[in-house]
C-alpha cells in the first residue's frame, strides 16, 4: 500500500507540474502590449487603431502609457478617443519629409501620445483608441513604441523590433502589418475595412488576440495532454507493482 501512494503521489506531481508550466508559459506569451488589428491595407482611411495595454504586475499598477508614432512614415489626421479616468497628451513633430496629399501638404504629424491620470490593476487591461485620416503606403509595416510605467516606478520598454526568422525578442514593439492596396474595383480587403476594425475594437477581439488565444489553447491542451500520460504511467507503474502479489 505504501509503494502504490508513492506511485501515485509521483504521477500527480509530475501532471501538475507539466500543467502548470504550459499554462503559465501560455500567460506570459499573451501579456505583450499589442496594436489591434494587427494589419491594415496601405494608404487607408478613416480607421481605428487600438492599443490593448495589460498590466503584468502583482503589487504595481499601471498609471502612464506612452506611444510613439513613427515620423519616417507618418500617420496623418490622428484623433484621440477620450478615455474615462484618462487624460491624454498629444505630441506632434515636423517631418523631414512632407507628405503630399489631395487636401493640400502636410507638414506636421503626431510622433507621440501620452495617457496619465489612470490606473491599470493587477489581472486587468485598458484598451486605448486612435482614429486615423490616412495610413502611409510606402511601408510593409508600422512600429508603435511604447512605453509603460508602472505606480512603483518600473518603466518597460516596448521598443524590441522583431527580426525575419529570429524568436519574438522579450519586449517587442506593437506592430501593425500593411497589406497591399485596395483593387481598382474598389473592393476592400478585410483588414482594410474600417467597419471590421470598428467592431473588433468594441469586441475586443482581433486577428492578433485571436492568435494569441488560439496558441494559448494549444499550450494548454498540451500541458493537459501531458497530465495525462504522467497519470497514466503512474497507474501502469501501480499495475506492475501490484501483478507479482496477485
Amino acid at each position: 500500500m505504501s509503494a502504490y501512494r508513492t506511485t501515485l503521489r509521483r504521477a500527480v506531481a509530475v501532471a501538475a507540474l507539466a500543467t502548470a508550466g504550459v499554462l503559465a508559459a501560455a500567460g506570459v506569451a499573451s501579456a505583450h502590449v499589442t496594436v489591434h488589428p494587427e494589419s491594415y491595407a496601405k494608404g487607408a482611411t478613416d480607421g481605428v487603431l487600438t492599443f490593448r495595454v495589460p498590466n503584468e504586475e502583482d503589487k504595481a499598477s499601471t498609471t502612464k502609457v506612452q506611444v510613439y508614432l513613427p515620423t519616417d512614415h507618418p500617420v496623418l489626421g490622428v484623433l484621440v478617443t477620450p478615455q474615462n479616468g484618462w487624460t491624454a497628451k498629444v505630441t506632434t513633430s515636423k517631418l523631414k519629409t512632407p507628405v503630399k496629399t489631395d487636401d493640400g501638404t502636410i507638414t506636421d504629424a503626431v510622433s507621440e501620445i501620452t495617457w496619465t491620470g489612470g490606473k491599470i490593476g493587477a489581472g486587468q487591461y485598458e484598451d486605448f483608441n486612435v482614429a486615423f485620416g490616412q495610413l502611409p503606403d510606402d511601408t510593409d509595416q508600422l512600429a508603435f513604441k511604447t512605453l509603460q510605467t508602472y505606480s512603483d516606478g518600473d518603466v518597460v520598454r516596448w521598443i524590441e523590433q522583431t527580426t525575419a526568422g529570429d524568436d519574438e525578442p522579450e519586449n517587442p514593439a506593437p506592430v501593425l502589418k500593411l497589406t497591399a492596396k485596395e483593387s481598382e474595383d474598389g473592393d476592400e480587403t478585410p483588414a482594410a475595412s474600417a467597419s471590421t476594425a470598428a467592431t473588433s475594437t468594441k469586441a475586443g477581439t482581433t486577428a492578433s488576440s485571436s492568435s494569441s488565444d488560439s496558441t494559448a489553447r494549444g499550450l494548454g491542451v498540451a500541458g493537459l495532454i501531458v497530465g495525462v500520460l504522467g497519470l497514466a504511467a503512474g497507474a501502469f507503474a501501480i499495475v506492475r507493482s501490484r501483478t507479482p502479489r496477485s
